[in-house]
């Protein structure tokens, strides 16, 4: 008789395949975004079942927190998403099958022919590990990390500010005159 641990693995299992699939077949993007939230919590159960703490943790904070939620801010402001209409849905069909099958037959036979080492995995908290792994050998290229992920933010920064101004400068040619100069009358005495 399979333990618990049995149960809650191909539980957290069935709910991933479920949600990608859900993802990958759905033809409406809402649905699709929510189908998501269930493949990527059911992701963070895998690690925590796992004993991966602060992986879990990560896992729910930015792809669940942050991502997630930033792109079902992004479906739901954007006007009329609801009349796109998918076309040539199944062209891929014909070709994407016969490589899943293939593909699906090879993982289970690597799977039922493989020697799998079997030990008993002794859960501790891996946070304080990787504390003091980010502050010690890995100091630099946490730095470094932190540098390229800045410059990225700085690039984006000026590429939206570029795109700000260039609007502004087309859209200034359309203002009336007045608008530009402001009123001409101002201290005259004359009425504006």
């Amino acid at each position: 008789m399979p333990g618990v641990e049995t149960f809650v693995f191909y539980g957290l299992a069935a709910l991933i395949l479920a949600g990608a699939g859900g993802v990958a077949f759905s033809r409406n993007i809402l649905h699709a975004a929510f189908l998501l939230l269930l493949t990527l919590s059911g992701t963070a159960g895998l690690y925590f079942f796992l004993g991966a703490d602060f992986v879990g943790v990560a896992q729910i904070l930015i792809y669940v927190g942050g991502i997630l939620v930033l792109l079902l801010f992004a479906v739901l402001l954007t006007n009329r998403i609801g009349d796109v209409r998918m076309s040539n849905r199944n062209v891929g069909y014909l070709t994407a099958v016969p490589v899943v099958l293939l593909v699906a037959a090879f993982l289970t036979t690597a799977m039922a022919l493989g020697n799998w080492a079997r030990s008993e995995a002794v859960a501790a908290p891996t946070t304080a590990r990787l504390g003091d792994a980010f502050l010690r050998e890995f100091l630099l290229p946490f730095e470094l990390v932190s540098l390229v992920l800045l410059m990225a933010l700085v690039g984006a920064m000026v590429v939206a500010r570029r795109a700000v101004r260039d609007r502004g400068d087309a859209s200034e040619g359309a203002l009336p005159a007045e608008a530009v100069s402001g009123p001409a009358s101002l201290g005259t005495g004359g009425t504006p």
